[in-house]
């Protein structure tokens, strides 16, 4: 076999001793050699932040307060975030007697609090999978209970980058009038399972606390939203009707035309039904925009508001 020498010579000092023109004959000379062939390769790698894309500005390289929700108004007024609001969420509890079964022992409970005591019924989120009985007998819309689609909706906002960055605030509205306020360092249940033993407790309690502290992870508020929003907040609903809008450019352009003020959205957590956003939350809005040519989930809208501001508050 013919071995091109320009080849050899491009391998290294390695395999250049196994080449018989090169082959010494002093044997000190090959154990030197081989010596020096085996030495570790010492590496210089490079500082962690050179493997950072090369678009990230420095500011982004700095560590992220954790988020919180401002207690005072000044804090609120001071403090530039995105809003969402949940509107007509189904999260109606719903006394099943003591067993499993729901004959003869079911009762909504339309206004939150704790149930009497020595009450040993089992709660429960009243949803179009485990009570179709239910809800034929009373003459109300099977399809209308949907609450998994607040928690995918809640899913989605808390386990945002722009969440973690103490940039967003939700409040759920229910379809019963009941306003609820979602701190942003809670961890939402995956299953909806527990979800729903969540809302139980939060509904009969008024309020889910940390373990770990007093702060409150959950709360029922006063209505309407329009109190709790910072002075200046411009309020956004969408709607299919609506002049459509991409959302990173309709996130781009509130932002421009409002550099110091936080962004509400209202947001249907509802399987179907108008977008009557002001009649829901008793708050009017600025400005109806569409965001997609298409229907989209409830979930995935949220997805698409939160991206779009990611995008123009550098948020990665």
């Amino acid at each position: 076999m013919v071995v091109d020498k320009s080849e050899v010579s491009n391998l290294g000092s390695t395999p250049a001793l196994t080449d018989p023109a090169h082959t010494n004959s002093n044997p000190s000379a090959v154990s030197n050699a081989s010596e020096s062939a085996i030495a570790p390769i010492k590496f210089s790698l490079p500082p962690p932040t050179s493997f950072l894309p090369t678009f990230a500005p420095s500011s982004l390289l700095q560590p992220l307060l954790p988020p919180k929700v401002p207690k005072t108004s000044a804090e609120a007024a001071k403090s530039r975030r995105l809003i969402v609001v949940l509107c007509g969420a189904t999260l109606e509890v719903v006394r099943m007697g003591s067993g499993s079964s729901s004959k003869g022992g079911s009762k909504f409970q339309k206004k939150p609090g704790a149930p009497p005591k020595g009450d040993n019924a089992r709660y429960t989120l009243l949803n179009c999978d485990d009570h179709q009985n239910i809800l034929r007998k009373t003459g109300r819309d099977i399809a209308d209970f949907r609450p998994d689609i607040a928690h995918q909706c809640l899913l989605t906002l808390l386990d945002s980058p722009l969440n973690k960055a103490g940039l967003l605030q939700v409040f759920v509205h229910t379809a019963g009038n009941v306003l609820i306020e979602i701190n942003p360092s809670v961890r939402i249940p995956r299953t909806y399972k527990r979800f729903a033993g969540l809302m139980v407790q939060l509904l009969h309690k008024l309020s889910i606390r940390s373990t770990s502290s007093p702060e409150k992870l959950m709360k029922v508020i006063r209505n309407p939203v329009a109190d709790h929003l910072p002075p200046g907040c411009v309020k956004v609903s969408l709607s299919p009707d609506a002049t459509l809008t991409a959302a990173n450019h309709l996130a781009s352009d509130l932002v421009a035309s409002n550099p110091e003020s936080s962004i509400a959205f209202f947001i249907g957590a509802f399987a179907r039904g108008p977008d009557e956003f002001e009649s829901m939350a008793g708050c009017a809005v600025d400005r109806k925009v569409s965001i997609s040519n298409y229907n989209l989930s409830a979930s995935v809208t949220c997805g698409k508001v939160v991206g779009g501001f990611e995008d123009v508050w550098g948020v990665i």
